[in-house]
């Protein structure tokens, strides 16, 4: 039996397809069409769904649709209402969109398919809570979504059991945690919906002196976590901002214009919304503990992508374990909505080992095999060696070394806005120099900008304060204290982001300025290629540790190709690019032919 899921029209639009419970393949439609965060309807990604399964259209049993457009409708329509004439504009841009599309998204579905079964469209929240229960390790579990909104939705809990999951309570639009991030995201000159991680890892830099602000005049927080926010200071419901005059004065002046210079007071406002944000999922997750009595807790919704707060939640929270969807946002829902097929349209049992959970590390895209990168680089006349396994990971092993940059591509594209070891750029993480190196000058973003380790799960509790497995990068944890290089007086006295190149560990480029880091568990069942690499980079160098960013410029989707992979290396300064068992030097290279302006190809997220 085959279900495929599909998300659209919002953003990351992805598609999924499970046999007989099994999840097959995943993929988000950006990195098909190089647009990122593309929310057109995932054509492409369903092609690839079903190439990968050997199917047809005319061969599925069922397709899901991860949300309920007319219920979605209605609260645009309520909402345009409640605000007339202010949302004049928002409106006249929305409706056409609605009116050819996304209202007739079975009629849609069934044309760009060529299907004629059935379609069922559980509700948005709904397939977030499936996405993080059923494919997590435990037969029953608490649940936790949190986004900007669905239809009505912005948060809600409740529990799943076996094959079964229900909703209990839910906080609804125009009251959002996410929202109120992305308004945050904007007011600091941010692409909403692509720049919140940036606020997050500009938090550091700064101090809370805005908290008591945004408690006073933003968001009322109750014990249980619930909220009310005051849309006074807010243009989301009816504008084409996410904030007014109100907002911009009461935070003493008017949004960061993007690409200019970022002030102390970015760094700030960034500490403040963070801290305020940890502190209501702490409340959230502390209520949902005292309603359920469960010790185990799944998290799925764009607020679950927020590793900061998950790290806090299950360091200082009442929960046991832990297990987040890795593509919690919009494009985890195809996932989720092909899985309420499988165990609650049709009804089929579920099982759970406690220990595994069934999405095989998050590796469900496109793989290329020695013959296709062979074809690929023969087509182009590049310079490559083909190297035996063991050889190419000693190799690669002593250029990072050496403080070599290498564009990783092996294996199975993660799904999920993470690259986990199959498209990554990688780095020596004891390089103080490195950071500045692969932000700059390869990956062409702000300099602040944190990256992460992947640490062998074995060996994680001898550099970070964690024992706990976080496979998907998402759980921030602290640096060991033993590891730790105390500040100077002078370096105390730092502000801000010249704080940014002082050495904090013995892993100084991926020990944040707070001496956290967001890890990668690397395990050997789910990709025993990048384990061996740095298992290798560990007996020649006696670390563990290595620096694992995605394999992209700034503004381009994570590469799906070899072509990606092959284009991205030659427009950085990346010194080698693996491609499967090949072998590629950027010396041997000739540079690319009718290139085109790729910095204005890309839009700036």
């Amino acid at each position: 039996m085959y279900i495929l899921g599909i998300s659209a029209y919002y953003h990351d639009s992805a598609a999924c397809i499970i046999k007989n419970g099994e999840i097959l393949a995943a993929a988000q439609e950006e990195r098909f069409s190089r647009m990122k965060h593309d929310h057109r309807f995932p054509s492409h990604a369903i092609n690839f769904c079903l190439q990968y399964a050997g199917i047809k259209s005319t061969d599925l049993d069922l397709v899901a649709f991860y949300d309920k457009p007319f219920l979605k409708f209605e609260r645009l329509l309520e909402t345009y209402l409640s605000f007339a004439p202010v949302g004049i504009k928002s409106f006249i841009k929305a409706m056409p969109l609605w009116i050819k599309e996304k209202l007739w998204m079975k009629d849609l579905i069934k044309n760009e398919l060529g299907y004629e079964g059935k379609i069922i469209f559980p509700e948005h929240h709904e397939s977030h809570a499936a996405s993080a229960f059923f494919p997590s390790p435990f037969n029953e579990a608490a649940i936790l979504t949190m986004d900007g909104v669905g239809e009505w939705t912005t948060s809600s809990y409740g529990v799943g059991k076996g094959n079964s999951i229900e909703l209990i309570a839910d906080i609804k639009f125009p009251h959002s945690l996410g929202l109120l991030y992305s308004a945050f995201t904007y007011y600091t000159g941010f692409k909403v919906n692509s720049g919140e991680y940036k606020v997050m890892g500009l938090a550091p830099y700064g101090e809370p002196k805005y908290k008591k602000l945004i408690y006073d005049h933003l968001i009322d927080v109750k014990d249980d976590g619930s909220f009310r926010m005051n849309m006074e200071y807010f243009n989301y419901c009816a504008g084409l901002t996410m904030t007014n005059n109100k907002f911009h004065k009461l935070f003493g002046g008017p949004p960061r214009i993007p690409e200019t210079n970022l002030t102390q007071k970015d760094m700030d406002l960034a500490r403040s919304l963070q801290e305020v944000t940890e502190e209501i999922v702490m409340k959230m997750g502390n209520h949902v503990y005292k309603e359920t009595g469960l010790k185990n807790l799944v998290l799925a919704g764009g607020v679950a992508l927020n590793c900061v707060a998950n790290g806090k939640l299950l360091k200082e929270g009442p929960f046991e374990n832990i297990w987040i969807q890795p593509a919690a946002g919009d494009a985890g829902g195809a996932l989720g909505a092909a899985l309420i097929g499988w165990y609650n349209y049709f009804g089929n049992p579920r099982t759970a080992d406690e220990k595994s959970d069934s999405q095989f590390g998050s590796y469900l895209g496109p793989e290329f095999d020695d013959d296709k990168i062979q074809t690929f680089i023969r087509s182009k006349n590049l310079i490559a060696v083909k190297l035996e396994e063991n050889e190419l990971i000693k190799t690669v092993s002593e250029m990072i070394e050496h403080e070599k940059v290498i564009g990783w591509f092996d294996g199975r594209m993660e799904f999920g806005p993470r690259a986990l070891g199959a498209r990554s750029i990688i780095g020596d993480a004891r390089s103080a120099k490195m950071q500045s190196l692969m932000n700059i000058k390869i990956k062409f973003r702000e300099g602040f900008r944190p990256f992460a380790p992947s640490v062998n799960f074995e060996k994680v509790g001898d550099y970070f304060e964690i024992e706990k497995e976080s496979p998907y990068m998402l759980l921030v944890a602290d640096v060991k204290k033993e590891r730790r290089i105390a500040m100077t007086g002078d370096e105390e006295k730092l502000w801000g982001i010249d704080k940014l190149n002082v050495v904090r560990s013995d892993l100084p480029a991926i020990t944040h300025v707070d001496y956290s880091a967001r890890l990668q568990t690397v395990h050997k069942e789910t990709n025993p290629r990048y384990h061996k690499l740095i298992e290798q980079f560990e007996k020649n160098t006696g670390c563990a540790v290595i620096i694992n960013t995605s394999f992209n410029v700034r503004g381009e989707p994570i590469v799906c190709t070899p072509e990606d992979a092959y284009k991205c290396f030659m427009r950085t300064n990346i010194d080698y690019l693996v491609l499967g068992n090949f072998l590629l030097s950027k010396d041997d290279q000739k540079p690319l032919e009718q290139d085109v302006d790729w910095k204005k190809e890309f839009a700036l997220d």
